[in-house]
């Protein structure tokens, strides 16, 4: 039974434990105007980093910061509006292999916050008086994987 009990105490741990907004924006430089155009066809420029920093021995930080500024196609000097966020959170990694940690920081991680961070973009939209904005799901393996892949090419 004793060893059942150390054996499972060995077991990877690995779950988010805090999740928090850094830094957030939105702004509509052309409101109200922007609402009276009509037949707007929006076109996203968007940027998406990802930062991880290890607290300590058993917790790491990871943040998605993202930057949308949408515009109207047909008129690109018109800004609907730009969302600026960094969402993080504090996640529990715990005998995980130190060979994985890049891999779980840069992927799982990411993955379990996208969400939260996708649904607070949407809603401040929203808000702002926009249609709400989804941002397309991401891929953070094939982020990874190209990464990896750039990396030992260089």
């Amino acid at each position: 039974m004793t060893d059942q009990t150390a054996n499972q105490t060995d077991l990877p741990i690995f779950r988010m434990q805090k999740m928090y907004i850094k830094d957030y924006s939105f702004e509509s430089p052309n409101a109200p105007k922007v609402f009276l155009v009509k037949n707007q066809d929006p076109k996203v420029d968007f940027n998406l980093q990802l930062k991880n920093n290890k607290l300590d021995e058993d917790h790491a930080e990871v943040s998605i910061h993202i930057t949308a500024k949408v515009l109207d196609k047909n008129n690109e000097d018109s800004v609907m509006f730009i969302v600026e966020i960094e969402h993080a959170a504090v996640f529990f990694m715990k005998n995980i292999p130190q060979e994985h940690h890049d891999r779980v920081l840069a992927v799982d991680c990411p993955l379990m916050l996208f969400p939260f961070t996708r649904q607070i973009v949407c809603q401040v939209a929203v808000d702002g008086g926009f249609m709400p904005f989804l941002m397309e799901p991401i891929n953070f393996i094939a982020l990874y994987d190209n990464a990896q892949r750039t990396e030992k090419d260089s």
